[in-house]
């Protein structure tokens, strides 16, 4: 029994059956799809409540994690993007599914994913604000250079930065403030898990025929999804390293240099152009799903290997 209760609580376990269920049973995503909202609410509001409100208090020093932010998501991750699109990509409708793709502003799941790995959770957020700024100009002016159209409507990403990063951040204050967050903080863990669980489900669910249909037809996409998750992400890990960054602003940079925000170029594919041109989003979505289990397991394996080096 008490196995089981720590598999249930077991973050890597739980995403891992998400996907399974959503591939092998995705029926239930057309009801859940209802609660994803606010299952990512519910995520980063616990999320943030580790950020300390000082932070605020001191524009100066934002302006640096800000700007880091739309640089790995713009110029480094976009750029990668669009280069491998342009090298790889011969289909119309999938080229364009990896512009929008390019042009979104990162996953606002940076942010819980950055404290999952023992990351800088404030810098993580500070770069997320910055990149969701910088997204208001630079995603509409992306769209107009490559679609010839000013088809991105900027208040859309307002709403998400509302919704999904100051909303959470304010109930994280009010939480702290009231003292619930004292009361919430044992069971914080098993919250965030499972409400990820409802996300990832109901991803992978909607979108599981496009897997499963004709799966050899995605590999130039899947190609691109790998380059830029695993191997850019270990790009940027070794350059870290090598120019000897704070580790915790290493896993912070990694995940800001690697997650776009997928649900958004999914949906704006879907709304702008065609099913066929969602399709990256789709494909990138499972490897960002596997690229996170991952980095989880090569977190602890790393931390299993200094307690190993230190007896």
């Amino acid at each position: 029994m008490k196995k089981i209760k720590s598999l249930l609580r077991n973050r890597d376990f739980i995403l891992f059956l998400a996907l399974t269920l959503g591939l092998l049973w995705g029926q239930a995503a057309r009801w859940t799809e209802q609660v994803t909202l606010p299952a990512l609410g519910v995520v980063m509001t616990l999320s943030t409540m580790t950020i300390s409100g000082a932070i605020f208090r001191a524009p100066k020093a934002m302006v640096v994690p800000a700007f880091t932010g739309i640089v790995m998501n713009y110029a480094v991750l976009s750029g990668i993007i669009l280069a491998l699109n342009q090298i790889i990509i011969r289909e119309e409708a999938i080229w364009r599914g990896f512009v929008l793709l390019a042009a979104v502003p990162p996953a606002v799941a940076v942010i819980p994913f950055t404290g999952f790995l023992n990351g800088d959770v404030t810098f993580s957020l500070i770069a997320c604000i910055g990149a969701y700024l910088g997204a208001l100009i630079i995603t509409p002016l992306m769209a107009l250079g490559f679609f010839g159209t000013g088809s991105i409507d900027p208040s859309n990403l307002l709403t998400i930065m509302l919704e999904l990063i100051i909303l959470p951040l304010i109930l994280s204050r009010i939480l702290l403030w009231t003292g619930a967050g004292v009361r919430i903080d044992p069971i914080k863990g098993a919250i965030t898990n499972w409400s990820f669980f409802i996300v990832v489900y109901t991803v992978v669910g909607l979108n599981r025929e496009v897997f499963l249909g004709q799966p050899l037809s995605l590999l130039p996409v899947a190609a691109i999804a790998i380059a830029s998750t695993f191997l850019l992400g270990w790009i940027i890990e070794n350059a870290g390293h090598l120019f000897r960054v704070d580790p915790k602003k290493v896993s912070s940079l990694v995940l800001l240099g690697t997650l776009k925000n997928y649900g958004l170029a999914a949906g704006l594919s879907l709304t702008l152009f065609s099913k066929q041109t969602a399709i990256p989003a789709t494909v990138s979505t499972i490897f960002f799903i596997v690229y996170i289990i991952w980095l989880g397991l090569k977190k602890r394996w790393r931390w299993h290997m200094v307690g190993v080096g230190n007896l």
